[in-house]
């Protein structure tokens, strides 16, 4: 079972038709039992660092997703609160990723809006994608490169936006919007 978790984000369901689409059931799920007993796990996000994290600690699934050992993905915002801390609302995130969320610089237009490659590609969520593969990001905050950093992007600076330790997986692109390059990654990490 493929459990994605509400905390009252936007973009859950969008994920949720893209993984029908491809073929796949999924539940969302709120319920910390629930999520303990799926065989992987989304973390989307569309939404402010604060509030968020203020919604999963409210459900206690900070705590949850910290001792999961079942591979989970957090997508765009999910991806800034796997992070130590985030700018966004001076935030503790979940610290999985050794590296924080900072917002851009008040060069060019921000938010980061539409398709921008990726490159330094590596590892197992992001198999079979080209180097300078197009994905699509909407996003005013940005995850600093770090040792886990699995592939990079630049839009005003360089930043990471793949991200992997261990079972947790993290990507600031949107798959679910990202056509046939995002499928790829949705597959890849369904069949981790």
């Amino acid at each position: 079972m493929i459990a994605i978790i509400d905390y009252n984000v936007g973009n859950i369901m969008s994920v949720r038709n893209a993984l029908n689409r491809l073929g796949y059931e999924c539940l969302v799920t709120d319920d910390p039992d629930t999520i303990r007993e799926a065989d992987k796990i989304i973390l989307p996000g569309v939404g402010e660092a604060s509030s968020a994290m203020r919604q999963l600690r409210e459900r206690n699934l900070d705590s949850v997703i910290i001792k999961l050992a079942q591979p989970v993905l957090g997508i765009c915002l999910g991806l800034q609160l796997m992070c130590r801390f985030s700018d966004e609302g001076m935030t503790d995130g979940l610290g999985i990723f050794n590296t924080s969320a900072h917002k851009f610089p008040p060069r060019n237009l921000v938010p980061h809006m539409g398709w921008n490659n990726i490159y330094d590609v590596e590892g197992p969520l992001l198999s079979g994608l080209r180097q300078e593969e197009d994905m699509y990001f909407v996003h005013s905050y940005y995850a600093e490169l770090c040792l886990e950093t699995t592939a990079k992007t630049d839009y005003i600076l360089p930043f990471s936006s793949a991200l992997q330790k261990d079972n947790f997986y993290a990507v600031q692109f949107h798959p679910e919007k990202s056509g046939e390059a995002g499928s790829t990654v949705l597959k890849n990490f369904i069949e981790l």
